[in-house]
């Protein structure tokens, strides 16, 4: 039983989806299709904006545009406040 519950755990964790408000430029290199020029662009609009209202205001971002942002829904997320650096 214990097992079960480790697995369902492991199963979450390898398909959470990343918070554009919240994920490091570290976090946010783990998604496919996003690097660290990417990954940069990603938190320096996050705190000159305020941060994410949806994930497509990424379509905001130098380097994503309609396409992009619609292949990387399924991994990203916007479900906190932005943080303050």
């Amino acid at each position: 039983m214990k097992f079960l519950v480790f697995l369902f755990m492991f199963v979450g964790l390898l398909f959470a989806k990343v918070d554009l408000n919240t994920a490091s430029e570290a976090d946010l290199q783990k998604v496919k299709g996003v690097g660290p020029a990417k990954a940069k662009a990603i938190v320096e609009y996050r705190q000159k904006s305020g941060g994410f209202k949806s994930v497509d205001d990424l379509k905001n971002v130098k380097g994503f545009g309609e396409k992009s942002v619609a292949a990387l829904k399924n991994d990203l997320e916007v479900a906190a406040t932005p943080t303050k650096k």
